[in-house]
């Protein structure tokens, strides 16, 4: 087998520990020669547990496209745009194959980076963008490829996971959980993207162009985050035999979300606990594939990026997003509206007679039929804590009711209201 050179963009713990991977036997026990030829970083001089010895500096990552001795880059930067974009367009121009874990750049551009990938013959690679250690997109792509995909399920960003499971286990409220998964690592210093549902989403994105044949779009993601979610929700949640989830759903014509949801304990998924990533499959006619693993952290995604190596250097490989670019069909626009579900709805009313009454005309006057009811009083002895879950109905009355809900004198604050999956909805 000829040997195949490598040149990394990006030498944070994932970078560097790919880099060590690189340079130790392991990879050798898979019948595979890389060689790492040359590396870019923002600090040469930083300790990252490898030797440069042998190996080339670049300052600028750009550069390593238009070299002629490298076959493969792999792009570690981060970042939707800017010079991740740029070196990655350039060296598929080139002719050179690409690995990456830059889920948001595929998200955003993944179409014309397949066009161009296509267009030279090369590969794109990049599951180390998609669950850390799972081999999602493997498993889409090779071993489901005979099956016509309907849903894919998942728990897909570790740092929500980690919170919401915290506050499931100790009953702290959300702030003190995120300062502790920032101290932990699990978090950046600013989470907006892993608690805003976003990092989730460009992974849901990816899942759905490939598994149903789609081009990418991160648009037709209806995405919401967890900053929201309260330990009385997820107390009030467990009192129903629920636990609250951040959860990636996309089914095949339909709607794609990332939304915290009310998942029945009765489901697996809804004890996938910490900072371990989950998903789901149903297809036919292999009906359900279920796959949970470490969704980030350096060993998980080196990992996935040695895997994509291996496979190239032993020409394993396939369209990007699985079939010609040609043969994608335009990703589905569906109104969040239109979503179908039960519903978790929580507010604080007047303790005063003829409240539940006014309450559940106007769910009558909107067609929403109410489950189950809980209410809990408050310190402040003229309000109490109004919980019910509702049958099936959709967001757009959920949302018409909630409007009108708020605007009544006898209601307080802020009104909650999350989805509810059950079991058999997960089959």
């Amino acid at each position: 087998m000829a040997q195949m050179n490598i040149g990394i963009a990006g030498l944070g713990v994932v970078g560097a520990k790919t880099a060590q991977l690189l340079l130790s036997p392991l990879h050798a026990q898979n019948g595979t020669d890389l060689s790492l030829r040359a590396v870019s970083a923002r600090n040469k001089d930083a300790d990252r547990g490898f030797s440069l010895d042998g190996i080339d500096w670049h300052d600028d990552a750009r550069e390593l496209a238009a070299r002629d001795d490298i076959d493969i880059i792999v792009e570690l930067i981060g970042g939707s745009d800017g010079i991740a974009l740029e070196l990655v367009s350039s060296a598929l121009r080139a002719g050179k194959h690409v690995v990456t874990a830059n889920k948001a750049m595929i998200a955003h551009h993944g179409f014309a980076l397949a066009e161009l990938a296509e267009t030279q013959n090369v590969s794109l690679l990049f599951e180390a963008g998609v669950a850390g250690g799972i081999p999602a997109l493997k498993l889409i792509r090779e071993g489901l490829a005979a099956n016509h995909l309907t849903r894919i399920t998942g728990i897909l960003n570790g740092t929500s996971n980690f919170i919401l499971s915290e506050m499931t286990a100790t009953g702290r409220p959300f702030a003190d959980v995120l300062a502790e998964a920032q101290e932990k690592g699990f978090a950046e210093a600013d989470p907006s993207f892993d608690i805003d549902g976003v990092d989730a989403a460009h992974k849901l994105a990816i899942l759905a162009a490939l598994g149903f044949g789609e081009k990418i779009s991160f648009d037709a993601v209806q995405c919401k985050g967890i900053r929201a979610i309260d330990k009385a929700d997820i107390a009030f949640a467990g009192e129903f035999d629920y636990t609250i989830k951040l959860l990636g759903i996309a089914e095949r014509g339909g709607m794609r979300s990332v939304q915290p949801c009310l998942i029945s304990n009765s489901h697996a998924i809804a004890h996938i606990n910490g900072a371990m990533n989950a998903v789901c499959v149903e297809a036919e006619p292999v009906n359900i594939i279920n796959c949970s693993g470490p969704g980030a952290g350096a060993g998980p995604t080196a990992s996935a990026v040695l895997s994509d190596l291996i496979d190239i250097a032993h020409h394993r490989t396939a369209p990007v997003f699985g079939v010609s670019t040609d043969r994608l069909e335009d990703a589905p626009e569906i109104s969040a509206a239109k979503q179908i579900s039960k519903f978790y709805i929580r507010m604080l009313v007047s303790d005063r007679a003829g409240v539940l009454s006014d309450i559940t005309a106007i769910l009558k006057e909107l067609d929403i039929s109410v489950e189950s009811m809980l209410q809990r009083g408050q310190p402040k002895a003229d309000t109490v804590t109004l919980v019910m879950t509702t049958h099936q109905t959709s967001l757009e009355a959920i949302e018409k009711a909630q409007a009108r809900l708020a605007k009544a004198d006898f209601v307080t604050g802020n009104i909650m209201v999350l989805s509810i999956i059950d079991a058999n909805e997960l089959r």
